[in-house]
């Protein structure tokens, strides 16, 4: 039986059971038992949950190649955490990926040497098209939509949650991938995202309106699943603990 058949069965079958209990005055009328939530792990600082696909655990590029030709990535391995190399191009994880729950620690550089969008400039890529901006907007102006948290070039964040550069900051990602027609390729539904910034709500459940670009307006080209990935802008940017969680 297919899922979604077997939700409708169960459904049913709890309906009708909760009107002939309640019209006995039971309260079986609104428990129930099956399906059972299976058990999980829940995370910690260091470690993933038990049903987690760990993405990057501080040792090697296993799960990563290069965004430009599927290569070995050239960014740097130090202290647990992998370092973006100015000028070798962005990353992304080889599995790809649809909806999810996605962990990312990151961390702008502790020696302060521009402003604006050249303090600390990454990006965490949904499905390698959607940008959520990471950039070290602690005590930095730039563009309100272009600041840490912002889905690039469209929604600012609800707050700017930043900690001082040089310390280790999270996002904790939540996202639904876009739906597309499949007979003409047309938007069925737009992609939605919620983001807590260091456990600080920044996007609550915000439309992606296309992807993100530098310059002009969102696009909507259908597309299947795709993978995570983040940003050479050229600053020494650091990542680690990343794991996600399908959904």
């Amino acid at each position: 039986m297919k899922k979604v058949q077997l939700f409708f069965f169960l459904f049913s079958a709890f309906a009708f059971l909760a009107e002939t209990y309640a019209q006995q005055g039971d309260p079986k009328a609104t428990e129930l038992w099956e399906p059972e939530p299976r058990v999980v792990t829940s995370a910690e600082p260091t470690k993933a949950p038990s049903d987690a696909i760990v993405l990057f655990d501080g040792k090697d590029f296993s799960n990563w190649v290069s965004s430009k030709d599927n290569s070995a990535p050239k960014w740097l391995i130090k202290d647990g955490a992998m370092v973006v190399v100015g000028g070798t191009g962005d990353i992304q994880t080889k599995q790809t990926f649809n909806d999810y729950q996605l962990h990312i620690e990151f961390r702008t550089p502790d020696k302060v040497e521009s402003e604006g969008q050249g303090r600390g400039n990454s990006g965490i890529f949904m499905q390698e098209r959607y940008e959520l901006q990471v950039l070290d907007s602690y005590q930095n102006r730039t563009y309100s939509n272009g600041q840490a948290g912002s889905i690039y070039k469209q929604t600012m964040p609800l707050v700017n949650a930043c900690r001082k550069p040089g310390e280790w900051q999270t996002y904790d990602v939540i996202y639904t991938a876009p739906r597309f027609h499949p007979h003409n390729g047309a938007v069925a539904s737009f992609g939605r995202i919620t983001v807590l910034h260091n456990g600080v709500l920044i996007q609550n459940n915000t439309t992606i309106q296309g992807t993100t670009p530098y310059i002009g307006a969102p696009q909507n080209i259908a597309h299947g699943k795709g993978g995570i990935r983040l940003q050479d802008h050229g600053n020494p940017t650091s990542f680690r603990n990343i794991w996600i969680r399908e959904l």
